[in-house]
């Protein structure tokens, strides 16, 4: 993977600039980012080091978040109702056994169904909530707080179990493939230097972005000749060379070329994959973001969010579904038998969800003509490795997929438990601006619903 240094410098969705442009803006730049907070895209450590939080060693080093963007209508997936009749199913009307006995899932998910064994479905998950940002916001972080912003729980784990409890290299702690969602402040009152990284690009063309700026065909020389001639143009980058300032720019600089240039560059590489391994998890988009993962986990990186997007289905919901549900099967499934294979799901949670469900009865009137809306009143979700034990299903809805009946289980409950599983007490402190006592799992104390963590999938 060849990309130029203008990058750095280019604006999100702006063309590349000329080389003469980015050095001019190389030597204002470097004066500007004195008077700014530490240079922070490329996920560099702020010159002041807080106390590391306190936490133990857990069942699970990382977690794989694949968040289906939109919502995903849950009788379609994971919990199929084959006799609700065609105004719930659709064109959907099938359900195709799995090989654990009593458990079937949508189908159009054969691969996934082939392997149960190794993942748990959540079907009781509810928060009544149908608006995309509040319910997102809900998802991942457990709250519903109108007063405060609290992270979502890839801040929680980056605030854990990144750079302040021991993290080191170049790769930040917290990678969104390959935008963030959108929905919500990821970091929330932990502050930006908790936001994720964001790689831009598309994994499926087998180029990534820094702040999502591409440009692909530039040689690993003629790179290196640029930064010989940007080294001898900046003459802030000797001065005053006890500046804190002036060093966390030239880290931060470093850390830009290493990534280009140098073997962390090489891990954003899908080329260096075998084309079997690249096959196997489905030439898109989706597909090659589940391959990145894996071999960001390898690398030890703490949390790792998949933006899978396309689910808002009010219209075409089922033309669309034809598409993306061979997509979501074939990329999940070939990622847990991956970290399977590579024997990393037993440390890695994977865990697939979107921020809601979508109605069960299929809205045929005009103007949607065969859509699903949003429904926060009952979903699924899929539990996988670190410490969660397959085969199994949690919670149940009625026959016709409108009601929770059994074991209702609330976004605090899922996202509490992936926090046990990573050895982050439900009690540990989180620092609110305001110095309210607040901890990573809610308490008593907070108006948030929990039935309880998911002691049943341990």
């Amino acid at each position: 993977m060849k990309r130029s240094l203008d990058h750095l410098f280019a604006s999100p969705g702006s063309v590349p600039m000329s080389r003469r442009e980015a050095l001019r803006r190389s030597v204002y730049g470097s004066a500007g980012l004195l008077l700014m907070e530490p240079f922070r895209v490329l996920g560099a450590r702020d010159s002041s080091v807080s106390e590391a939080p306190k936490v133990v060693e857990g069942r699970a080093k990382s977690v794989i978040q694949i968040w289906l963007w939109g919502g995903p209508c849950h009788i379609d997936t994971f919990d199929p109702k084959p006799d609700a009749g065609r105004a719930f199913t659709g064109a959907l009307d099938q359900a195709i056994e799995t090989n654990v006995s009593g458990i079937r899932v949508g189908q159009l998910l054969p691969k996934l169904a082939e392997m149960a064994d190794r993942y748990a479905l959540v079907r009781g998950m509810t928060h009544g909530n149908n608006g995309h940002e509040t319910a997102a916001y809900l998802v991942q972080t457990g709250r519903a707080s109108e007063r405060d912003v609290f992270p979502g729980s890839g801040a929680v784990v980056s605030y854990f179990k990144g750079y302040d409890a021991g993290y080191s290299g170049l790769i930040p702690p917290y990678i969104v493939l390959t935008e963030p969602q959108g929905r919500f402040s990821e970091a929330g009152f932990l502050g930006p230097r908790y936001k994720p990284f964001a790689t831009g690009g598309d994994p499926n063309a087998g180029v990534f972005a820094v702040e999502g700026v591409v440009t692909p065909g530039i040689s690993e020389a003629r790179q290196k000749n640029r930064r010989s001639l940007l080294g001898s143009l900046n003459t802030l980058g000797g001065a005053l060379p006890g500046n804190a300032a002036i060093r966390t720019v030239v880290d931060s600089e470093e850390q830009a070329y290493e990534l280009i240039l140098g073997d962390a560059g090489k891990l954003f590489d899908l080329g260096q994959e075998k084309d079997e391994v690249r096959d196997q998890y489905g030439r898109t988009t989706f597909g090659q973001s589940c391959l990145m993962a894996r071999r960001l986990v390898e690398k030890g990186v703490p949390y790792i969010t998949i933006n899978y997007k396309g689910w808002d289905t009010h219209k075409q919901h089922f033309q669309i579904m034809n598409r993306k549900l061979p997509e979501l099967d074939q990329g999940l499934a070939a990622l847990l038998e991956d970290l399977d294979g590579k024997g990393l799901l037993d440390s890695t949670i994977v865990w697939c969800t979107g921020e809601f469900g979508r109605t069960p009865k299929v809205a045929t009137e005009s103007p949607w003509n065969g859509g699903r809306h949003h429904f926060g009143n009952a979903f699924s979700c899929l539990l996988a490795g670190g410490g969660f034990q397959g085969g199994q299903v949690l919670g149940a809805t009625n026959a016709t997929g409108e009601e929770v009946v059994e074991r209702p289980a609330y976004p605090a409950d899922v996202i509490g438990s992936i926090y046990r599983q990573m050895g982050i007490p439900a009690d540990a402190p989180l620092p609110h601006p305001q110095g309210v006592p607040t901890k990573v799992v809610p308490d008593e104390n907070e108006d948030v619903p929990m039935a309880g963590l998911l002691d049943e999938l341990i």
